[in-house]
């Protein structure tokens, strides 16, 4: 399978992309959708990743 069909990937891809934007030459509308943007992936980042959570406790608490 190519490593690049992996939803992680895509994702990676994406962020890295919004993140090159050069965003000082855009409207403030425009800004504040890639940051929002940007905002909801990370979030989707962490919840596509099983083996950890957002604080680090891979047990979780009870």
């Amino acid at each position: 399978m190519d490593p690049r069909d992996t939803p992680g990937y895509r994702l990676h891809r994406v962020l890295s992309n919004l993140t090159s934007i050069d965003s000082e030459q855009l409207e403030p509308a425009d800004r504040e959708r890639i940051n929002t943007a940007t905002t909801l992936l990370k979030q989707v980042g962490l919840l596509t990743r099983p083996d950890t959570t957002e604080n680090g406790d891979a047990n979780g608490e009870s």
